[in-house]
């Protein structure tokens, strides 16, 4: 399940390009910067308004804060690389985060996705159709 769910991650925001510049050096592979590891995810997802307010700004709707601005700035890459350069806790929190858009945000997941893969192409070539929420409830 969380490797689907990360692989979500990858289909919501396929479309958008590269943006470098918030890469750091790690050993070998060059990772993202672990500023915001310990961010409480869970608890801006038990916030409604949170959710929606950063939707809103992955959407372009509103400004985004310094941590959404972030990871605004790392989603291209992250996509290009299949998540490649996160390190297991981020790869964890993708996975949070996209579970419960997928499960209980199902709205926002669809908004995300008409922006980021309006054809539904990426998602298909990963297997989610229309009633991923229906396969997966709990």
């Amino acid at each position: 399940m969380v490797h689907l769910t990360i692989s979500c991650l990858f289909i919501l925001l396929s479309v958008i390009e590269n943006n470098a510049g918030v890469i750091e050096t790690t050993t070998k592979l060059q990772g993202y910067s672990t500023k915001y590891d310990n961010y409480d995810v869970q608890k801006i997802l038990d916030s409604t308004r949170l959710v929606r307010r950063y939707v809103d700004c992955l959407m372009d709707r509103l400004p985004c804060p310094p941590e959404g601005k972030f990871l605004k700035d790392i989603i291209p890459d992250a996509i290009s690389n299949k998540c490649g350069r996160c390190n297991e806790k981020q790869k964890k929190q993708a996975g949070i985060i996209l579970s419960h858009l997928l499960l209980k945000e199902r709205e926002l997941f669809l908004d995300l996705c008409s922006k980021y893969d309006p054809t539904g192409e990426a998602r298909k070539a990963n297997g989610i159709d229309e009633d991923y929420d229906e396969d997966y409830e709990d």
